[in-house]
């Protein structure tokens, strides 16, 4: 296993896929483990160079009682990429575009091009109350309601029913994989404080936005705003729900190609 240590001490875990190519990071959302993503790994390993990062407090990093926000985050990815071989083609979803967002505002050298898929920059009423609940579940220590619900809100309805088994053998082990849910609960509250639309503007790098058409955990209406706030962004659709990389990863790993190799092109 490979780990960056945090300034805080936190150790940050990550893989290394690929031997050449361009360096891309992928971060995922807000279950924070990198396991999110094999079956984009297995599509882009043999022409990118990917690192795949765990959140501070999720997957296999450590977890800390605290705080957690998503520029800390960001943080801990930043000095992941300085410290593995500097910038990179960023790819985050959900939580990660938010950690992508960040990466853009305050790491700006690091980022050769951002792809934000399904995020937010500003919580509406509808966000606000959805992940407030969700976070109630946790500190009432109701783990394996949290994970029923998030497997409702983030997967179409016929993955549910092809990998039925898979989903409840996570319910089944969702008190030890988010343990301590003190941790879990303070990092979907930090989502709450997430708001930097106002300041998208400012970001100069190539930028795609991506939505799921049957996303409703975070609608497309909250990602589309992403790309009206950053001049020049590009915006496309993929089928599928919010945990659309896990499911159809062969949708968003074709769009980061394309955009990559076109990204790339323009600094040659």
């Amino acid at each position: 296993m490979a780990f960056f240590v945090a300034a805080d001490g936190c150790r940050i875990h990550y893989e290394t896929f690929g031997a050449k190519g361009p360096r891309l990071v992928l971060i995922p959302g807000l279950g924070g483990d990198g396991r999110f993503w094999p079956g984009v790994v297995r599509l882009l390993e043999a022409d990118y160079r990917l690192i795949v990062t765990d959140h501070r407090g999720a997957g296999r990093s450590d977890r800390p009682d605290g705080p957690y926000s998503v520029p800390l985050i960001a943080g801990d990815v930043a000095g992941l990429l300085a410290q593995t071989g500097g910038p990179a083609h960023v790819v985050g979803h959900s939580t990660g575009g938010a950690v992508a967002q960040m990466l853009a505002l305050d790491h700006a050298d690091l980022g050769l091009s951002y792809t934000i898929s399904s995020s937010w920059a500003r919580a509406d009423a509808r966000f606000r109350t959805l992940f407030t609940a969700r976070a109630e579940l946790l500190e009432a220590g109701m783990a394996e309601t949290y994970q029923r619900l998030t497997h409702v809100l983030c997967h179409e309805a016929s993955y549910l029913a092809t990998h039925a088994a898979q989903l409840e053998a996570a319910v089944a082990t969702a008190s030890r994989i988010l343990a301590p849910l003190h941790v879990a609960a303070a990092r979907l509250r930090m989502l709450l404080d997430h708001d930097c639309l106002d300041d998208l503007p400012g970001i100069a790098a190539p930028v795609q936005v991506l939505a799921a058409t049957g996303d409703v955990l975070t609608p497309p209406a909250l990602t589309q705003a992403i790309a009206a706030a950053i001049p020049g962004a590009r915006y496309a659709s993929v089928d599928g729900a919010h945990f659309h990389p896990l499911a159809r990863p062969e949708g968003i790993a074709a769009v980061i190609r394309r955009f990559i190799t076109e990204a790339e092109q323009q600094v040659s």
